[in-house]
């Protein structure tokens, strides 16, 4: 069964998502935590995120991930038939 690219272009964009959630919190410092802050801000509210440095770490670990995905799938891991019989569901 052959997949066409606007499925895989779906794929990827759903996991490009998943990976900007999964890489959001690192390397971020408060407010609190560097003793700096404006006043009537919360103390927990982030000084500098690096925004830039996320998205392209986003787009290179999605891009590991999906490759990792699209080889599993062109070696038959992937296939809805062997899917449907580990989970002992009739295809």
């Amino acid at each position: 069964m052959a997949i066409q690219i606007s499925t895989w272009l779906a794929i990827y964009f759903v996991l490009w998502w998943v990976m900007l959630f999964v890489t959001l919190p690192f390397g971020v410092r408060s407010q609190h935590e560097d003793g700096v802050g404006a006043p009537g801000t919360d103390p927990g509210a982030p000084i500098l995120t690096r925004m830039g440095r996320k998205l392209i770490w986003t787009t290179i670990l999605s891009a590991i991930v999906f490759g990792i995905g699209l080889a599993a799938y062109h070696a038959g891991y992937l296939s809805i038939e062997r899917l449907s019989k580990m989970m002992g569901m009739p295809f």
